[in-house]
């Protein structure tokens, strides 16, 4: 399982502009089974997102896809974790 922490490189204004084409791709991954769960940093300097069912090498491909990659308005830096505990109802997410 991986986080995905991004960083905003750019002004909100430039955000808020690929906000529609962000969700498209955002829906897209979910539907393959990638994501998992996402969502905006309070306060709004970037976004999180929860994945799975692949790769590094596969996910970072996934993740060139996102428009604010391409425009390059986020970093983003990933960490894979092995889940051993969850709270109930979310055992679900361990390996």
């Amino acid at each position: 399982m991986y986080i995905v922490s991004l960083n905003y490189t750019v002004p909100l204004e430039k955000i808020d502009s690929l906000l529609e084409e962000h969700v498209q791709f955002l829906h897209a991954k979910y539907e393959a089974g990638i994501f998992i769960a996402s969502g905006r940093k309070v306060p709004r300097t970037g976004g999180v997102i929860m994945a799975r069912g692949c790769d590094l090498e596969t996910l970072r491909a996934h993740l060139a896809e996102d428009p604010f990659h391409r425009e390059q308005a986020a970093t983003y830096e990933i960490t894979e974790f092995s889940p051993t505990m969850t709270a109930a109802g979310f055992e679900g997410l361990k390996d």
